[in-house]
């Protein structure tokens, strides 16, 4: 059973696609995971949404979940949010990673961890779990590379020097002894509760046109949801993660072409779903130059979603659990199949109507 030392749970970016999924598990238990299979009924778990978001899936979850309305951009709403929660465990699930403005990565990741974390100093929150990314490390050198915790900073585009900024501020709060905290490195979601752009990536496979740029044997790291809930969980729970950064994904990476054969297997499968058995295959020259577009767009202070994933589709980002596994004891759950198989489960109606 999980056992956080304390009853009060709180999480931010509550009604995001992670959070969701956090807090589901939080409430049921993570299916088939050692120690953490059997949900603990007496937690009150504090959620801060924005003003105006439906927060009904959550409220449906359990009666023992609270709505905060707030924004992490506004210091006073997160003094709201942890007025009252003294000893708590607090997962900061907040943050932006495709926003019209680049301006948007450093108010909302970096200013908002900032106001999060002087609003749980000062409310004598006991610890709390970062969700960072990826992007810090930037891409691997090459294919056969694995980012471990050791690698250097190398952040990729403005999202990852915004995450890195984040990092820096939670370790340097950890070192001057103001808060317990652990850092959590999560690449590519899938899983249920998914946003639209996951689902219109799905229709592109099922469609046979989602792009392939290169050979497609590039390799990605991606992580279920429910996969990162567990290390989520795993880490506030253990006192040996305090200060420490980990990595938390699917027990290996995945190519390309191992992703879309996947994703496609799934569909027709599970769900009947037809398919054209194609993709739209591009040289690997069309990433590099969307990435030339991207730098030119973001120092702009210019964002375009379309354009920033394809410059990263012919590149390996891909990273080493080892440690997760070692210390947290952690074990991914779901693999690709699995958890691909619940993401469509979730989002059907809407891939079936268009």
């Amino acid at each position: 059973m999980m056992d956080f030392g304390t009853n009060k749970i709180l999480v931010s970016g509550a009604n995001g696609w992670l959070g969701k999924n956090l807090i589901q598990c939080l409430v049921n238990g993570v299916k088939n995971s050692r120690d953490i299979d059997k949900p603990n009924n007496n937690l009150n778990i504090k959620c801060l949404a924005l003003d105006g978001e439906d927060t009904s899936l959550l409220q449906n979850i359990s009666e023992n979940i609270k709505i905060i309305r707030g924004d992490i951009t506004n210091i006073g709403s997160c003094k709201i949010f942890t007025s009252g929660s003294e000893g708590a465990i607090l997962f900061h699930c907040a943050g932006i990673i495709h926003p019209s403005k680049t301006r948007q990565f450093f108010d909302i990741n970096v200013g908002g961890t900032k106001n999060i974390l002087n609003a749980s100093i000062e409310g004598k929150i006991e610890k709390i779990v970062f969700v960072s990314s990826n992007s810090p490390c930037g891409v691997n050198p090459t294919n056969d590379h694995l980012f471990d915790e050791n690698y250097r900073y190398n952040p990729y585009m403005k999202y990852g020097r915004s995450k890195m900024e984040m990092e820096n501020i939670i370790n340097e709060n950890y070192k001057k002894g103001k808060m317990k905290t652990v850092i959590i490195r999560p690449p590519w979601f899938y899983g249920p509760n998914q946003p639209e752009r996951q689902t219109k990536f799905y229709r592109m496979i099922r469609d046979g046109r989602v792009p392939v740029v290169g050979n497609g044997e590039n390799k990605r790291s991606m992580a279920c949801t429910i996969n990162i809930a567990q290390g989520l969980i795993r880490a506030a729970m253990n006192d040996k993660a305090t200060g420490e950064t980990y990595w938390i994904a699917d027990s290996k990476p995945y190519s390309f072409n191992y992703i879309i054969k996947t994703i496609r297997q799934v569909m027709e499968e599970e769900f009947n779903i037809p398919c054209i058995d194609a993709e739209i295959k591009l040289p690997s020259l069309i990433s590099s130059f969307a990435y030339l577009l991207d730098y030119g767009f973001q120092s702009l202070g210019l964002y375009n979603k379309e354009i920033h994933v394809l410059s990263e589709m012919n590149k390996t980002i891909a990273c080493s659990i080892k440690k997760a596994e070692n210390e947290l004891g952690y074990l991914p759950t779901f693999d690709l199949y699995q958890g691909t198989k619940l993401s469509i489960q979730s989002a059907l109606s809407e891939l079936l109507s268009s």
